[in-house]
C-alpha cells in the first residue's frame, strides 16, 4: 500500500475511535468524526454520595478563550430539594433559554449508563435503559466535534457507538452493552467458549485496531470436534474480506475494504434463522448460510491476525 493509500479519508461514518476507561474529570476529548445522524454516545460511571452537580457538553470546538459555542449541554443537579435536569445550548457566549426535565433519574451513590443518541432533529437521551428526554437541535449537529465532561461524577467509561445496523421496527433505542472495564486489551489469537451455541438474535461484537504492519484477520467459528464451518478473513495484502468454506474455497463480500493501518474497526455478527448476518463499522454488508443445527453446535470463537484487539461480546 502505498503512503497516498494511506492518507486516502474515510466517510465519517466508518471512523470509530476506542473506549476511554476511567478518564480524569474534568475531561475534554474530540469525537472522531464529529457527530452525525445515528451516532451515539455512551457513558458508564457512578454518581458520588455527596454530588451536587455535573455536565456533559456536546462542543464547536475546544478553545479556552473564547468559550467555544456548546450544542448540547446536558447538567444534572443534585443540590436543590427537587433533583431535575438542565439542558440548553451556549451559543456567541450566551446561554439560551433552559429546558428542565424533572424526576431525575439518576441517584447519589448508584451506577448508571447514560446513552445519548443523534437523530435527525434532536438527540435523544436514556439512562439505566429507560427514555428519559429528547433535546432539539438549536445549533447544526455538523458543528460538534469535541466532549466535555466536568463536575461531580465518576466516569468509568466513554464510549462512541453506530446503530445497530441490523436493527429493524421501531424501537427507540438499540441495546446497549456494558463496557469491558478490567482488560481493555485483549491477547491475540484470543479464544472464546460458546457454551449454548449460537441462536437467533445472538449478536457477536468484535472491536479492535489494525496494526500498522499488517497482514490479515480472521474469525472463526468451531464446533466440538474443531469442525470450521465458518470463517471471516480481511486480507490486507489484496485488500479482500471473505466468507471461507471448510474446504478452503473463498466467497468474496462485494463491499469497499473498510480495514485500515492504525484504524479502529467493528465487526457485528447477528445470528438469525439461516445463518449470520455481517456488518463492519456499522455498515451492512450481506450474509452467509447456516442451518440451525449447525449454529447451535458452535462452541468455539477464534480471532487472530495483525491487531489489537479490544473488546469481544456475544
Amino acid at each position: 500500500m502505498s503512503p497516498e493509500e494511506k492518507l486516502d479519508p474515510l466517510p465519517d461514518n466508518f471512523i470509530l475511535q476506542p473506549p476511554v476507561f476511567y478518564p480524569v474529570i474534568p475531561y475534554v476529548t474530540t469525537i472522531f468524526g464529529g457527530l452525525h445522524t445515528g451516532k451515539m454516545v455512551m457513558l458508564q460511571g457512578v454518581v458520588p454520595q455527596n454530588a451536587l452537580r455535573f455536565q456533559v457538553d456536546f462542543q464547536c470546538g475546544c478553545s479556552v478563550q473564547p468559550r467555544p459555542d456548546i450544542a448540547i449541554h446536558f447538567n444534572p443537579r443534585f443540590h436543590t430539594t427537587k433533583p431535575h435536569v438542565i439542558c440548553n445550548t451556549l451559543h456567541g457566549g450566551r446561554w439560551q433559554a433552559e429546558a428542565r426535565w424533572p424526576g431525575l433519574a439518576l441517584q447519589r451513590g448508584a451506577s448508571f449508563l447514560i446513552l445519548f443518541l443523534f437523530g435527525n432533529e434532536a438527540v435523544k437521551v436514556s439512562v439505566n435503559g429507560h427514555h428519559f428526554l429528547h433535546y432539539p437541535y438549536r445549533l447544526p449537529l455538523s458543528r460538534v466535534d469535541t466532549l466535555g465532561i466536568f463536575g461531580d461524577i465518576l466516569v468509568k467509561a466513554v464510549g462512541f457507538l453506530n446503530i445497530n445496523p441490523f436493527m429493524e421496527g421501531g424501537r427507540e433505542y438499540p441495546v446497549g452493552h456494558p463496557f469491558l472495564l478490567k482488560n481493555p486489551r485483549l491477547e491475540v489469537p484470543c479464544s472464546r467458549a460458546l457454551p449454548r451455541g449460537l441462536w437467533p438474535g445472538q449478536v457477536i461484537i468484535v472491536r479492535g485496531l489494525v496494526l500498522q504492519e499488517s497482514k490479515d484477520f480472521t474469525l472463526s467459528l468451531r464446533d466440538r470436534s474443531a469442525y470450521v464451518p465458518v470463517t471471516l478473513r480481511a486480507s490486507f495484502t489484496d485488500r479482500t474480506l471473505a466468507w471461507i468454506s471448510p474446504w478452503g474455497r473463498k466467497k468474496l463480500i462485494l463491499a469497499p475494504f473498510l480495514f485500515y493501518p492504525q484504524r479502529f474497526f467493528e465487526v457485528l455478527l447477528l445470528c438469525h434463522e439461516g445463518g449470520l448476518k455481517l456488518a463492519l463499522n456499522g455498515q451492512g454488508l450481506g450474509a452467509t448460510s447456516l442451518d440451525q443445527r449447525a449454529l447451535e453446535r458452535l462452541r468455539e470463537l477464534r480471532i487472530s491476525g495483525s491487531i489489537q484487539l479490544y473488546c469481544v461480546q456475544y
